[in-house]
Formats: C-alpha cells, structure tokens, sequence
C-alpha cells in the first residue's frame, strides 16, 4: 500500500491489518506501554486509529493520509500515534466506538480518536480525508488544531476525558428489568421499518442481520405469527436474489449499500457466512423453500475452499478491493460473459443475472436475480426451475474458473475462536438440518482445530496467525464456544460436546461475570483499559451476551444444572434500561428472553448401541427451537444429565421422557405420539 521502504514497529507484529502499515512513514505503535510511556515522558497527546485488514475506507484513510509524508511529519512531531487491530482488540474498539457515538452521534471504521497519555478520550471521528472538503474537517486541520489546544487548554482536555470515562461507566452501571411487552414492542419495530418489496429492515445501507431473523422465525413459532415468518422469506429471498450474493463464487458480501440489495459493500466476513448459514437452514425446517439448501450448500463450498486454513480452521475476511479498486474482482461487462460461454449461453445467462451494456456499477455490472421470476423463466426455456438452477451452476462454475485468473482481493488470514466457533455452529446445525455429513466433518474439524490449538491449559485464546497464538480470550471466543458445542452436540450426540460447553460456561463466569451489576464483561478483569467494556447490544453478529444468555439457559435445561440458570435471570434484570429503549438492536438477548419465558422442552431419548434412533433425524426436519434433546445410552445420559439417573428404559426398547414446566409425561416408545405433542 506504500512505496515507504523503512519498517515501523509494525512489522513485528501478526495482525494482517497492523502489517499493511508497516511500512508507512508514520511512526506507529502498537497498543501497549511502550507507547503511552512515551506519551507521558514527552506530553503528547496519543492519536489511535482503529481498523480492520478488510475495510475499504480504511484503505482510503491509509492511501490518502498515512502514506503521506506531509501528514507523517505532523503526527511524528505532535502526538504518539498508535495502531489497534479492531478484530484482535474488541475491547479497546468497544470502548472508544461508544466515545465515538457519544460524541459525534454515528460510529465506523476507521475508527479515530484522541486520548490524553493516561488513555482518556478527548476527541473521535471516524474517516477523515487529507484536506477539508464537502464541510468535512480534513486529516491535516484536526491534527493541527489537536496538537495547538492540548498544549494551550491541557487541565480542560484532562477534565473533559474524565468526564466521558466517568459517563461511560454510569451508562454501563445502570440498568432495570426488561419490560414485560418488550417482545411484543420489538415485534412491532421490526413490523414498522420492514421494506415489503426486497425484504430487510430500515433505509440503505442494508445488513443482513440474521440474528433478528432468527428472532422472527422464534417469535412466529411461539407467538402463532405468520407475518413474522412472511418477513423473514422476503428478506432471505431479497438477500439471495441481490448483488449482495456472490452468485459465482458463493457466500455473502458483508452489507448492501442500497435498498434492493443491489451494490454490496464488496468484502466478505467469516461471520456473515456463518450467521446466513444459520438463518437459511432454520427458514428451510420452517418454509421447506427448495432453494435454501442450494444456498446453503454454496456458502459451505465457498469457505471450504476459500477461507480454510490446511489445520481446519477458518481466515477472517476477504477484502472489497483489489488493484486498489472497490469489486473489481467481482465485475462483469456482457463481452467477457460472451468471451467465458459463448453468444447463445451468454445470452440466456445475461437475461437471468442483469448483465447490461450499461451496467449497474460504475459501467460493469454485479450480478444478480433481483426482479426476475426463476419459474418465468423455466416455463420460457421448456423446463423445471430445478434443471434451470442446475444448468445457472453450470454457467456460473464457467465463470467462476475465469474470475480465479484475475487478482484476488487480500485475505486477512488470521484466524479468531470467535468466529470460527460461529461458523462451527452453523456448520453443525445446517449438517443436522439437511442430514449432510461433510457439514459435520468440516464443523468437527474445526473445533479440533480450536480445542488442540487455541487452548493452553484452562485458558482459551482469541486469535491465531501464522503459527502464533496470542491474546487472552475474550468474552465472545467462550460465549460462541458454547454456541459450537450445543450445536455439534445435538448434530452428533456426542456427550463431550455437553462436557466441553460446560467447562467453558465455568470458565467464562470465572473469568468476565460482573458480581456487582450483573452481564458479562468484554475482556479479562487484568486488562490495563480505562474501563472495562460490557456489550450487550447485538449489532453485526449476537454480542457475547446474547449468545451467553442463551447457551446458559439452554446448558441449565439439558444438564438440569439450574445454577447456571440464576445468572441469566440476572441478566434480564441487568440490561432492561438499554434493551427497552431500542429491542430491535437486542434480537439474540431477546430471543433468550423469549425461549425463558414461553419455556422449552426437555426430550430425552434412551437407546441402547444397537438401536437405531427414529424420532431424532425426524425432528430435524421440523423447527422446534423449544425442544432441548439428550438423546444416548443411561452412562452418557447420567454423565450430562444426573437428573436422568432413573430414567431406564420400557419394554426394553427406545424409550421417550419428555420434560416441561419442570414436569416429566408418562414415559413410551412411541415415536409418533411424541412428535404430535411436540409439533402441536
């Protein structure tokens, strides 16, 4: 990204993101006390810049300013200026992107913000050009004007970073009970800012979000709602249809920057792949829509082939450039279709994608689905949609064999526990819910991968890159560790699984519980931070929170271990006074309220090694988010489960014991007898 030759302290480190500014001729640091000693011991004021490998506009900051001598001179000569990977560091980013929002009322990356050298904010914005313009302050002003009134106005700039620490600190130690219509309310919300025509939820840009659509999909169940689940196939249909979907490659860019789903934001994370695949496989046990096993499929292609490390886990991102331009690599004109499949095929294949001599962006286009009926389609071509979507694979694996001679976008190949424990999950839940085994192996080996690399002793570590595991483990690498263990337990019946999600969940309570106000904290009570972060809100993917909230729940009702259960009734207590101001931004955490208060159902299934087991693989056709199984032999039912210790088994057959409201029915081998009270 820079013709500068010499290294900064940069390039010692493993983060892909710290690395493509090494060779800037800013003076970088990394966070740490090498850097705000130096603040101290000089009086400079610290400028961090926060960002991720992937981020487009991070790029442009980088190219325009960092990269630039002018700018260089300024920040070596006035401040101390400090790097932070954004994906390595959630905490340092959690804190001062609230300072951000507090005091500029929006958020994003970069990230950049001003602090006095004892940590404490002072100023924050985000992407700043060089030079003013458009009424946007430029880069080269605010250094300039930073660096004249911390000498002029220091004792006000000192008060002033007290202050919003001290600010930050109340917002996070107040809190109330959830109100008892939240569930309704954030129904209601998401009915309000729903778009009917392509699906999602409130103005350009638009997020995919799937947790709320996982929110929706619960509340159509348990509230007997058809227009949530109706809102839910629009999306995903919106979703799928939209330029947002790498038609070619498979998987999903990060966002949408127009209404129709039209013009993504080009980059693609780990953890939206992980999260559609989750959405995708729980819409199709409800809808039974033919095309979301397809999408599913091609969401599992793409990060086995693109995002896999050789040990089994899973890279971060790919990015929206490449040669320095945003898609390129993603961008068709109608003469390369006709180059790739000749005239007639071409032809047929520009109809269904939108292909256009004029384009859709920026002169080429994206290719996409949006406004154009498959079944029109077939019936014109004499045909059934299924052997239409088969020959559209056959085009587009064409196509794809000619974008992979073209320069590929950087692939930020750290790999973070988090992340991967999410994909894991929705590997595991897509392998239970279409009956494909390879979705299970790949979930399987990845989670070898997090057990056998990024544990060391009891502690569990947030990233891996290059051979190096570094950073304590952060509240989501435990929370969405337990995700994965739920998940490939009941896509395995492997009591290990309850065994190791378990041992997280003591490990996770141990090490981030706050006694005092109850949640969960971000990071480790010895991190050296002004304050200490607690998330809740569920923004791109579920806050550790969220998904703390739900897999406690669920470990409590399969274990009975009901200890577990006391610190999510303190949760809901906790978060009320953020929750009940905006639920749309709380859709996982509300989805755990939801499933405490309608209340699950616990079945267990007693085999034997030679039995079969019938009732399991039919429920994964039916979506029952309710219904919690321990399904295996009396010792491993006991090893999990010590409330099953007089479960035995009738007639010497399978036998079923199905639990609710703390009440067990009548034991009985009869499958289907089950099965209707379950689904009724």
């Amino acid at each position: 990204m820079t013709n500068h030759k010499k290294p900064n302290r940069l390039i010692a480190e493993k983060s892909p993101y710290l690395l493509q500014h090494a060779f800037q001729p800013v003076d970088w640091y990394p966070w740490g006390e090498e850097a705000f000693a130096k603040a101290r011991r000089e009086d400079k004021p610290v400028f961090v810049s926060i960002g991720y490998s992937t981020c487009h506009w991070c790029h442009v900051m980088a190219r325009e300013s960092f990269e630039d001598e002018e700018v260089a001179q300024l920040l070596n000569a006035h401040f101390v200026s400090i790097k932070v990977d954004r994906e390595e560091r959630p905490d340092i980013d959690a804190i001062y992107m609230s300072v951000c929002q507090a005091l500029t009322g929006h958020g994003g990356w970069p990230l950049s913000v001003f602090l006095t050298p004892d940590q404490k904010p002072f100023y924050a914005g985000t992407y700043f050009p060089k030079e003013s313009r458009y009424g946007q302050p430029g880069f080269l002003d605010v250094l300039g004007t930073i660096a004249r009134e911390y000498y002029k106005h220091k004792e006000e700039i000192n008060r002033s970073g007290d202050k919003i620490i001290h600010a930050l600190k109340q917002m996070k130690a107040d809190h109330a009970p959830i109100k008892e219509d939240i569930i309704d309310n954030a129904f209601s919300a998401f009915q309000t800012s729903f778009d009917p025509l392509y699906g999602g939820f409130g103005d350009a840009p638009k997020f995919p979000a799937p947790h709320q659509l996982l929110f929706l999909l619960r509340y159509g169940r348990w509230y007997e709602n058809r227009r949530a689940v109706e809102m839910v196939e629009t999306t995903l249909e919106g979703i799928a249809n939209g330029g947002i979907h790498d038609h070619i490659g498979g998987g999903f860019a990060r966002y949408a920057t127009d209404r129709k789903w039209l013009v993504p934001h080009f980059e693609k994370m780990l953890y939206d792949q992980a999260m559609l695949m989750l959405a995708y496989s729980e819409a199709w046990q409800v809808t039974g829509n033919p095309r979301w096993p397809r999408i599913v499929e091609h969401i599992h292609r793409y990060v086995v082939r693109d995002m896999q490390d050789e040990k089994g886990g899973f890279y971060s991102a790919e990015d929206a450039d490449s040669e320095g331009v945003e898609g390129k690599f993603y961008l068709w004109t109608p003469k390369e279709i006709v180059s790739a499949l000749g005239e007639e095929k071409a032809r047929f294949y520009c109809h269904v994608y939108g292909i256009t001599e004029t384009g859709n962006y920026k002169g080429a286009n994206i290719p996409n689905r949006i406004g154009r009926s498959l079944s029109k389609t077939a019936q014109e071509q004499g045909m059934t949609v299924a052997e239409l979507e088969e020959n559209l694979d056959i085009l587009n694996e064409r196509l794809f064999q000619v974008r992979e001679k073209r320069v590929r976008p950087h692939k930020d190949d750290k790999i973070l526990t988090s992340w991967n424990a999410l994909m894991i999950a929705a590997l595991a839940t897509a392998g239970r819910v279409f009956k494909e085994k390879k979705y299970v192996d790949t979930a399987q080996q990845a989670f070898h991968f997090i057990e056998n690399t990024m544990w060391r002793q009891d502690e569990l570590f947030a990233r891996y890159r290059d051979g190096d595991v570094n950073i304590q483990g952060y509240l989501d690498d435990y929370a969405f560790l337990m995700w994965a263990c739920d998940a490939l337990y009941e896509a395995t019946w492997q009591a290990k699984y309850v065994v190791k999600m378990k041992e997280t969940a003591d490990r996770m309570i141990a090490r981030f519980w706050d006694e005092a106000h109850f949640g969960f904290f971000l990071n480790q009570a010895d991190s050296r931070l002004v304050l200490r972060p607690k998330e809740v809100y569920d923004g791109a993917l579920p806050s550790g929170n969220s998904v703390a909230a739900m897999m406690l729940l669920k470990l409590a009702r399969r274990t009975g271990k009901m200890d577990y259960e006391a610190f999510v009734d303190k949760m809901f207590r906790a978060f009320g006074t953020e929750i009940n101001s905006y639920p749309m931004g709380y859709a996982w955490f509300l989805s755990a309220y939801m499933l405490g208060r309608k209340g699950t159902k616990e079945l267990v299934i007693l085999t034997d090694e030679k039995t079969d087991e019938p009732l399991a693989g039919v429920l994964n056709n039916v979506y029952l988010p309710e219904v919690i199984p321990l399904v295996g032999r009396s010792a491993d039912l006991y090893r999990i489960a010590s409330y099953t210790k007089d479960f035995t088994f009738v007639n010497h057959k399978t036998t079923y014991y199905l639990c609710e409201h703390f009440a067990c029915r009548k034991p009985t081998n009869n499958a289907d007898e089950v099965i209707k009270v379950l689904t009724t």
